[in-house]
C-alpha cells in the first residue's frame, strides 16, 4: 500500500478529488444566494446569535490564550509524569527554540504579508469576500486551510527533500506539548496555511477564520497532547457510536500518536499515514489513514541522532556534525537509494527499499 501513496496516477487521483472538494463550499455558497434570491441580509455576515457570547473568548485565545492553554496543558503532562524522563539535553533546546522563535518572529512576517504584500499584489479585492455569510467563510477557510495542510504535510512524508525539512517534528522520543511545536523554521516559514488563512482574512473573511484557527489550534494541539483524552470513548461501549464518528472526523490521539511512532511493524504505528491535521477526514477519503484505537509503545525515528538544536530548527543553513545524519553536510550528494537506506528522508520511501 505505501508504493501506490507514491505513484503518479494515485496522486492524480487524489489531487483531482481535492480539486473536487475545495470547490464544494463554493457551490454550497452559490446555491444557498440562489435560492435566497441573492438577498444579502446583515445576519448572513455576523455570527451566529448562539455562538455571540464565544467571540470575546476567541479573540482572547487568539492573542494569547492558546499560548497559555499549551504551558499549562504542559504543565499537566508533567505533573502527571506523561514525558518518562525523555526531556532532557538537545531535546529541551530544540522544543523551547521551536516554541518560542515563531512567536517572536513570524508575527512580522504575516503582519508584511498581510499589510503590505497583499495590498500591492491584489489592491483590488481587499473584503471582495465579506459578503460571504459566517457559516459559508467557516466552511470555506476550513476545507481550504486543513486539505491544503493535508497535501504539504503528505508531501513532505513522501519526498525525500522535503522530509529533511519535517523530520524535526518526528524526531521527539515523547508525544506532548513540548514538542508540539516542534518543526523546522523554514517549514513553519513556507507553511502555505499562514498565507492562505491570511488572504482570506484580507478578502473579508476575518471572523470565520479566527473562529477557524481556535478550533483547529485546539483539536491539533489536544492531537498531540500526552494526556489520551479519546480513552473513554473507545473504554465505554455507550460511547463507540461517538467514537466511530469523532475518530473519523478529526484527529485524535490515537490516530496521531499512530502517526508518531517509530515502528509500523506492529500494526498500531503509522507513520505512512495519518496525516490529517484538525481532519481526520481527509486520510478516509484519500486511504491513508488507520484506526486502532491503541496508541504505540514508542516513539520517533530509529534512526535519530540526537542532533544539535540549531541543525534541527535551521537546517540546510545550519548542519549537523553528527556522523550518519541525514542533517549532515555531503548528504544531499548521494545517491536517493543510499539517501532512504542511509538518512531515513522518508518513511514511506524508507520502506519500500527495505522491504
Amino acid at each position: 500500500m505505501a508504493a501506490s501513496y507514491n505513484s503518479p496516477s494515485r496522486l492524480t487521483r487524489d489531487l483531482s478529488i481535492s480539486l473536487f472538494i475545495y470547490t464544494l463550499p463554493v457551490i454550497a455558497i452559490y446555491l444557498y444566494f440562489k435560492l435566497s434570491n441573492g438577498v444579502i441580509s446583515e445576519s448572513h455576515l455576523t455570527i451566529p446569535s448562539f455562538l455571540e457570547f464565544t467571540k470575546p473568548a476567541f479573540e482572547n485565545i487568539r492573542t494569547w490564550g492558546l499560548t497559555v492553554f499549551m504551558i499549562v496543558l504542559g504543565i499537566v503532562e508533567f505533573t502527571a509524569g506523561l514525558y518518562d524522563d525523555e526531556w532532557t539535553g538537545e531535546e529541551r533546546k530544540i522544543d523551547i527554540v521551536c516554541f518560542l522563535a515563531p512567536k517572536l518572529i513570524l508575527p512580522p512576517v504575516i503582519a508584511f504579508f498581510s499589510l503590505t504584500a497583499l495590498p500591492y499584489l491584489v489592491p483590488n479585492l481587499a473584503n471582495s469576500l465579506s459578503w460571504v455569510p459566517f457559516w459559508g467563510g467557516f466552511f470555506l477557510i476550513a476545507i481550504a486551510d486543513d486539505l491544503t495542510q493535508y497535501w504539504y504535510h503528505r508531501l513532505h512524508h513522501q519526498v525525500p527533500f522535503l522530509w529533511r525539512f519535517h523530520r524535526t517534528h518526528h524526531s521527539a522520543p515523547y508525544m506532548g506539548m513540548a514538542m508540539a511545536s516542534r518543526q523546522n523554521f523554514i517549514y513553519t516559514v513556507f507553511f502555505s496555511q499562514i498565507y492562505l488563512t491570511a488572504a482570506l482574512t484580507y478578502f473579508g473573511l476575518g471572523l470565520p477564520a479566527l473562529f477557524v484557527l481556535v478550533i483547529k489550534s485546539i483539536i491539533t494541539l489536544g492531537a498531540h497532547s500526552s494526556i489520551k483524552w479519546d480513552k473513554p470513548f473507545y473504554k465505554y461501549k455507550v460511547l463507540h457510536p461517538i467514537a466511530w464518528v469523532l475518530e473519523r472526523l478529526i484527529s485524535t490521539p490515537a490516530t496521531h500518536h499512530a502517526h508518531h511512532a517509530d515502528t509500523s511493524g506492529d500494526g498500531v504505528g503509522h507513520f505512512k499515514g495519518n496525516f490529517g491535521n484538525m481532519f481526520f477526514i481527509w486520510d478516509m477519503i484519500f486511504g491513508t489513514g488507520l484506526i486502532t484505537r491503541q496508541y504505540p509503545k514508542s516513539y520517533g525515528m530509529k534512526s535519530y541522532k540526537q542532533e544539535e538544536w540549531y541543525a534541527q530548527f535551521l537546517w540546510p543553513i545550519f548542519k549537523s556534525k553528527k556522523e550518519g545524519s541525514a542533517l549532515a553536510d555531503g548528504v544531499l550528494s548521494v545517491p536517493i537509494k543510499a539517501k532512504v537506506e542511509i538518512a531515513e528522508p522518508s518513511p514511506i520511501l524508507y520502506e519500500q527499499v527495505q522491504s
